[in-house]
């Protein structure tokens, strides 16, 4: 793998955590949203992954038949289809008649820790893409 080969796979993969992160952020936005233009509450949405090139084994990767990949790519914003969360709130506007409310499928501990670990997964990313500039800066240095 080039050096600019490991700073665009880093690059892939910030851009791609930075659209789960705001994902997150919406769901959490949404967490108490009954009433969405499609009817219902709003439905958690979630991101797809997948690698931009074929995925190549460990061992592969050891002796060296394959690269060991070009990034990764966003392939869609899916949403959840677990079951709405009901809450007694007989007063609520979209009550239903047993005083029932359907409630987002959201939990804020879960997004929370998606928050995290997208975070921490992009930290990781930046810290690549700076080894791989250094990399190179060293590499021109070297010509000195």
């Amino acid at each position: 793998m080039g050096l600019f080969q490991a700073i665009d796979a880093s690059a892939s993969g910030m851009t791609a955590e930075r659209l789960r992160m705001d994902v997150i952020s919406n769901n959490i936005a949404n967490a108490n949203t009954t009433r969405t233009a499609e009817g219902g509450p709003y439905r958690r949405q979630m991101v797809v992954f997948e690698p931009r090139s074929e995925q190549a084994s460990f061992g592969q990767i050891l002796s060296q038949q394959m690269d060991t990949g070009d990034g990764v790519r966003v392939t869609g914003i899916t949403k959840d289809t677990t079951p709405f969360k009901l809450m007694y709130d007989p007063n609520h506007p979209d009550a239903n008649q047993e005083g029932y409310v359907e409630m987002p499928n959201i939990s804020i501990v879960s997004e929370m820790v998606d928050m995290i670990t997208a975070s921490r997964a992009y930290e990781a990313n930046v810290t690549a893409a700076n080894a791989a500039k250094s990399m190179a800066m060293k590499a021109l240095d070297i010509g000195k």
